[in-house]
């Protein structure tokens, strides 16, 4: 015979539902990776640069002529352009008599009787390699020579207070000021480089960046995960995993010129971890390191809060 209970008033209970526990999603897939970069990476503004005095070389629509040396250049000499024709007054490029100087063709003529024609693109004014060269020796100077923190400051100081200086200071007759004066003398400063050259030093660098910044950057890195760091610090080295209790992690001072200016939020990062083995890690060239730092802080808060629970 079959029992069965009844509650109160003779009424059987109704089936009690217990609500059925959701799992909650997991957090120990959450990662944070940091790649070190290197210098290289801070050279982008030299093949950008390098293109862009390229393509203004080729549109300024002018070529290079090598000529001997004792060629000597006319203005509205009579020239006959085509056999049968009147001579036209144009401006010329006499070279001297083929006894008188080695004259050395630019490329081998097709036709015994067609001289090489100008074929190399090179542009009116001069200001384009003096730019690149510029940006090439800013470059070299930011990245080999750190400015942190209050250096930066004062080299900033000093260039406005130059700049000042050389504005204020009166020279020559009539008095111009001395910025002035070495302005206008920058004229003299003619440097020139045919499009070649620009998309040759450009293209070359520009493919090693790419590779350097794709490939062989991304073989050094931390990885960040809750309760644990993985530290590759070598490119073809193995990893090593640490725990990330008690781990301090500390953005270094910024370089105004190298890390904001070339690096566009860049920074270095300092990792200490603590236990037995206590281990310093030096991360150099971080991009975006401030929300990434942030990130890492709260991830590591996190953690502590849940173990304290």
């Amino acid at each position: 015979m079959t029992v069965r209970p009844e509650g109160p008033g003779g009424e059987a209970p109704s089936p009690t539902h217990r609500p059925v526990a959701t799992a909650e999603p997991a957090k120990n897939d959450v990662e944070i990776k940091i790649v070190s970069h290197s210098n290289l990476f801070y050279w982008w503004p030299v093949w950008a640069v390098g293109f862009l005095m390229g393509i203004l070389t080729v549109i300024d629509g002018h070529r290079m002529a090598v000529v001997p040396e004792g060629t000597h250049a006319h203005r509205m000499k009579g020239v006959q352009i085509a056999e049968g024709e009147k001579p036209e007054p144009r401006e010329v490029l006499v070279v001297p008599k083929p006894s008188d100087a080695k004259h050395t063709r630019q490329l081998p003529p097709t036709d015994a009787d067609e001289p090489a024609q100008p074929t190399l693109h090179m542009a009116k004014t001069g200001s384009f390699g003096v730019i690149f060269l510029i940006t090439l020796l800013l470059v070299i100077v930011i990245t080999n020579v750190p400015l942190r923190g209050m250096w930066s400051v004062v080299v900033i100081v000093s260039g406005i207070l130059l700049t000042i200086i050389l504005c204020l200071w009166r020279v020559g007759d009539p008095p111009r000021s001395l910025m002035e004066a070495i302005i206008e003398n920058l004229k003299y400063l003619d440097i020139r480089i045919n499009a070649a050259g620009y998309f040759f030093v450009s293209g070359i660098l520009f493919v090693v960046w790419l590779i350097t910044f794709l490939f062989f950057d991304q073989q050094t890195y931390m990885v960040f995960t809750p309760g644990q760091l993985k530290v590759r610090t070598e490119i073809g080295g193995g990893e090593t995993a640490y725990d990330t209790s008690g781990m301090t992690v500390q953005k270094q001072r910024s370089d105004l010129f190298r890390h904001w200016i070339l690096g566009l939020g860049s920074g270095d990062l300092v990792v200490n971890t603590t236990g037995a083995g206590v281990h310093h890690f030096d991360l150099p060239n971080v991009l975006f390191i401030g929300k990434k730092v942030q990130a890492i802080e709260d991830m590591l808060r996190e953690k502590a809060v849940v173990r304290g629970h």
